[in-house]
């Protein structure tokens, strides 16, 4: 038996144990960072005329108006 590494037995097994570990939660960290991109895009995406209707419900603009941006749009 051998005692003189005081629990160093692999060497640098330890070290590439720790490597394993950081890439593991990195990846988990990258992955959901993806999703919740992935989420705000979808909630981003709201086209001239949804903006234009929300305007027209919030009593922003007339009916008029509406009407004449709302053709302007298409």
């Amino acid at each position: 038996m051998h005692w003189g590494d005081y629990g160093w037995g692999m060497g640098f097994g330890w070290f590439f144990i720790l490597i394993f570990w950081v890439l593991v939660v990195v990846g988990v960290v990258y992955l959901v960072k993806l999703i919740t991109e992935g989420r705000k895009k979808e909630e981003k995406e709201e086209t001239a005329l949804d903006i234009l209707k929300k305007r027209y419900a919030r009593g922003e603009i007339t009916k008029e108006e509406f009407e004449e941006k709302k053709i302007d749009i298409q």
